[in-house]
């Protein structure tokens, strides 16, 4: 199991919950696998072609995906994945 942290727009999906667990042996079978736990959860993470929106950072244990494999990503048991929006202001 993997420990996944919710950003507050994607609660709406985990009945409120900050942290929930999920399975996946890369970062996209874990969001796949939340998505059927918590259906919706795809939804503001992906843009209509599949893509990751450029908006959403996710880390694995603190290190940006981008840096690592994408959502290819490889996930063992007991990591920390944290799911942010991006934050933009002037």
């Amino acid at each position: 199991m993997v420990e996944v942290r919710v950003p507050g727009p994607q609660r709406v999906h985990t009945q409120g919950e900050k942290v929930v667990q999920g399975d996946g042996s890369t970062v996209a079978e874990l969001l796949e696998d939340l998505d059927r736990r918590y259906p919706g959860v795809r939804t503001g993470l992906f843009d209509g072609s599949g893509e990751l929106r450029r908006f959403v950072n996710i880390y694995v244990n603190d290190e940006d995906i981008r840096y690592l494999g994408r959502l290819e990503t490889k996930l063992s048991p007991g990591d920390s994945v944290s799911i942010l929006p991006a934050v933009a202001g002037g």
